[in-house]
């Protein structure tokens, strides 16, 4: 996540954690400012590589950090608002 989605993320893994899920955060670990495209690569890497079965983007609007991760071969990252647009993702 950058630093809009860094209170979302922490609920996020919690959540997923309380779950039984391991999750590997890239980051940001704070509410200053960053450069998102930096966490959103490092995401797509680690799934291109097989490190990581999938990944979860956050941002401000979600629109960026998708953007950067479809530039990696191998990655087709989706924007979606509920389970619908989701499944059809």
């Amino acid at each position: 996540c950058d630093h809009a989605g860094f209170d979302y993320k922490e609920d996020l893994k919690k959540f997923l954690e309380e779950k039984g899920l391991h999750v590997k955060d890239f980051g940001t670990y704070s509410k200053d400012s960053v450069d998102y495209p930096d966490f959103a690569h490092a995401v797509a890497t680690s799934v291109e590589k097989r490190e990581c079965s999938f990944g979860v983007l956050l941002c401000g609007c979600a629109n960026g950090v998708a953007i950067t991760a479809n530039k990696h071969q191998q990655i087709r990252a989706a924007i979606f608002w509920n389970v619908p647009i989701a499944e059809l993702a």
